[in-house]
């Protein structure tokens, strides 16, 4: 049996209803094919009973070593015309790269007569060096001389420079009253002693900087001994380090339906990123094609799912779907895919077609709008119409930005525009101090425990995906919301949300993620089930500012409807 017939899994029903897409599916935002359910169902079957491998993903109880994982699955056509599929997960499983019933890595680093686990023991031999020199108490003893010599220098020369400026002053005062006392002959002896003592304190501080540079040069040296040899092999090891990258690079090689290769490097090269980011090449869709195109099978479609508990900075939820990376995979895909008709890319469809902003109130400083969900506030990379191109076109002579403030592109609710430069500044000062009121309503999928509560989790974007944010103590943005429960009815909780700060997808993300009310805004498409609604169930629905002008207190409300 070859090894493509190993890992060709047959559906296990009849698929003869289903008739085949006409296109591959379009990775980065689908809605998984028929065919590609009954895969996943199957593959899921398989994780639940299989007993080849064990892994935690976190289903049966709690634990600390719990870790959800990506998996893929891709409808083939074999050359005898069968229809089944391929499974694959990402990155590594149960401390493997193989498993039976799953296709293999695209490059193993793991296996251990390859050169990265050899290159890697070379790695890590040359950190244990380091780590051992690092441990002699010599350093730690000569470290300390050398910087109580630096900070007396320092004081020494500090204290100079304190009496010198003194010594300008007071030079400065006598030269004042004696210019009126002293006739010429004795005020010009009187300049050339005032002068002296000047070069005499410069003197002085060019000794003390080279007594001092000489002294702690000593000292440097004697610490030099000790820390030189700790220095190159650190160089080393970033060279070492460096080259072992760039093989890894080289070796991660990709196939498409042509049979063209390119590496990572090549494919990068292309990109903005230049260099690949860590764990690209790794991704299941990236893996199913490649084997795919290996073993003369035809790409029918694809799906990836997640399955265990979420990681604690992304959102992934159990048994959802998940379209492709941008960051990793959109280069590797885009290369795998040549040639391939793909379905239609739905982000390049207007989402603001046939669809009206209606105003709310309308003076001449400002306006208030009720925006539609799926409307962009603002033109987006392929799409221009938006609520400022609107608004540019209802009000031709405002002047100034006009946009205050931002809604996601799926949010619907209220927002206000400036029609003057003045109006847009005091507006936008408002925002940053934090004394307009906004009230959201939202639909979420689940029962909240409780009636209401604050969730503070920093968000910042995930690079590898943008426009996804994580969760990122170290280097996210402040984030804050209040909640409180309005309703909870057919396995749904209505609840209002009171955003202290305004962070990109805030509100998503503190609904969904774990540290947060742990379950999605009904109708989510990045961070819950896009496919349970028509929508976003998220509505900005009171607003409540300052007028620019009158400084009137104006309060708007317009209902959800949903």
């Amino acid at each position: 049996m070859s090894v493509s017939a190993t890992l060709f899994t047959s559906f296990n029903a009849s698929v003869d209803a289903y008739s085949l897409p006409t296109r591959f599916t379009y990775p980065f935002y689908y809605t998984p094919h028929p065919l590609s359910l009954v895969a996943v169902e199957q593959l899921q079957q398989h994780l639940k009973t299989q007993t080849d491998w064990q892994h935690d993903f976190g289903l049966e109880a709690d634990s600390a070593n719990a870790i959800g994982k990506m998996f893929g699955v891709l409808v083939v056509e074999n050359e005898q015309g069968e229809l089944g599929y391929l499974s694959a997960f990402s990155g590594k499983m149960a401390e493997k790269n193989h498993l039976p019933k799953f296709v293999p890595p695209v490059f193993d680093m793991l296996d251990e007569q390859g050169f990265f686990i050899k290159d890697l023991n070379v790695i890590n031999q040359v950190s244990e060096q380091i780590k051992q020199l690092e441990l002699n108490p010599q350093i730690g003893i000569f470290e300390q001389a050398l910087n109580k010599q630096m900070q007396a220098g320092d004081a020494a020369i500090s204290a100079h420079r304190a009496i010198m400026i003194e010594g300008r002053k007071t030079r400065k005062q006598q030269r004042a009253e004696a210019e009126n006392k002293l006739d010429e002959q004795a005020f010009n002896e009187l300049k050339i002693q005032l002068s002296t003592q000047s070069i005499k304190h410069k003197n002085k501080l060019r000794d003390l900087s080279l007594y001092w540079n000489e002294h702690i040069a000593k000292f440097s040296e004697q610490l030099s001994v000790l820390t030189d040899e700790i220095t190159a092999l650190k160089n080393q090891r970033k060279t070492l380090s460096a080259s072992l990258q760039q093989k890894l690079f080289d070796h991660y090689v990709f196939l498409n339906q042509a049979g063209d290769e390119k590496n990572l490097s090549d494919i990068f090269k292309q990109t903005t990123q230049l260099i690949p980011p860590a764990g690209a090449g790794e991704c299941a869709a990236p893996k199913l094609l490649h084997y795919a195109f290996l073993h003369q099978l035809k790409p029918i479609a694809l799906a990836e799912f997640w399955w265990g508990n979420s990681p604690t900075s992304q959102i992934r939820q159990h048994l959802n779907f998940y379209a492709a990376c941008q960051g990793k995979c959109q280069p590797i895909l885009t290369h795998m895919l040549q040639g391939i008709k793909l379905d239609e890319n739905p982000l390049l469809i207007n989402p603001a077609e046939g669809k009206s902003l209606d105003i709310v109130y309308q003076d001449e400083m400002m306006v208030i709008i009720n925006k539609p969900a799926e409307f962009l506030s603002v033109p987006g990379k392929n799409i221009d119409d938006s609520v400022y191109s609107r608004m540019k076109l209802a009000f031709p002579q405002a002047t100034g930005p006009l946009i205050v403030h931002r809604l996601d592109m799926s949010t619907s609710g209220l927002m206000v525009i400036a029609l003057n430069k003045d109006a847009n500044k005091n507006l936008q000062q408002q925002f940053i101090n934090r004394t307009v009121e906004k009230r959201y309503v939202a639909l979420l999928d689940g029962e909240v425990t409780g009636t209401e509560g604050m969730i503070k989790l920093p968000l910042r974007v995930d690079l590898d995906d943008r426009p996804r944010q994580l969760v990122c103590y170290d280097y996210g943005r402040l984030a804050e919301t209040k909640w409180q429960l309005i309703e909870k009815k057919n396995k749904q909780s209505k609840v209002y949300f009171y955003p202290k700060t305004g962070r990109t997808h805030q509100l998503r993300v503190h609904a969904a993620h774990s540290l947060g009310l742990n379950m999605p805004i009904v109708g989510d498409d990045l961070y819950g089930h896009k496919n349970k609604a028509d929508r976003l169930h998220l509505h900005a629905e009171t607003l409540t500012v300052t007028h620019p002008v009158t400084k009137e207190t104006m309060h708007f409300q317009v209902d959800a409807e949903f």
